[in-house]
């Protein structure tokens, strides 16, 4: 079951940095990990539903998963790809750190411009679950944990599945510092979960 995800908005947006010898690097952060100091790095799936990334969830994928960067999720628009150095995947205790060999292409040429412009500013990655844990807090609360998982894609978007990763606004207090999705992610994740008990699984 193929899931995407962004970065909150207090995740730095996708930067660019010159490369010796020529062309440029795009940089940026695909997923961030749980911090309990900051309630931005989880995010709501659906009322009282919390999911949080645990760190090292991407250990495995960056050593073994066949992984692309693509922009938009899009595989027709290929960025680079782990297996032949165009793309390089690190871990740190933010999250998952992507840096991309920017291609001598059109699309490589007009993202570029894009990015100095400002008008992409979300990263995103596509991924499904190898290792989860579900658990019960206080209040109703249940917390989706993601242990492990298997990666697909990592990249620069121009929407962002959570509103958070392109709205300021979600950072006043009254709400709560937490992501929120949007209607349609909303309604996209209400579908998967129908297809999930459709096909018997829970």
């Amino acid at each position: 079951m193929l899931e995407r995800r962004s970065t909150s908005a207090t995740t730095p947006a996708p930067q660019v940095q010159a490369r010796s010898g020529g062309g440029a690097v795009i940089t940026g952060y695909a997923a961030v990990y749980f911090d309990p100091a900051n309630p931005g790095t989880e995010f709501e799936l659906y009322p009282k539903c919390f999911e949080r990334i645990r760190p090292g969830a991407f250990d495995r994928a960056i050593r073994e998963d066949d992984i692309r960067a693509l922009f938009n999720h899009d595989p027709s628009s290929p960025l680079g790809r782990n297996r032949s150095g165009t793309l390089r995947l690190s871990s740190d205790s933010r999250g998952l750190r992507y840096e991309i060999e920017t291609p001598d292409t059109i699309l490589g040429r007009d993202l570029l411009t894009m990015l100095r412009r400002g008008d992409i500013s979300g990263s995103s990655f596509a991924f499904d679950v190898v290792k989860e844990q579900y658990r019960d807090e206080p209040g109703g609360i249940v917390i989706r944990e993601l242990i492990e998982l298997r990666l697909f894609d990592v990249g620069p978007v121009t929407f962002p599945a959570y509103v958070a990763a392109t709205s300021g606004t979600l950072n006043d207090p009254a709400r709560s510092g937490r992501n929120r999705l949007s209607t349609s992610a909303r309604r996209d994740l209400a579908i998967m979960d129908i297809t999930l008990m459709l096909a018997g699984v829970e």
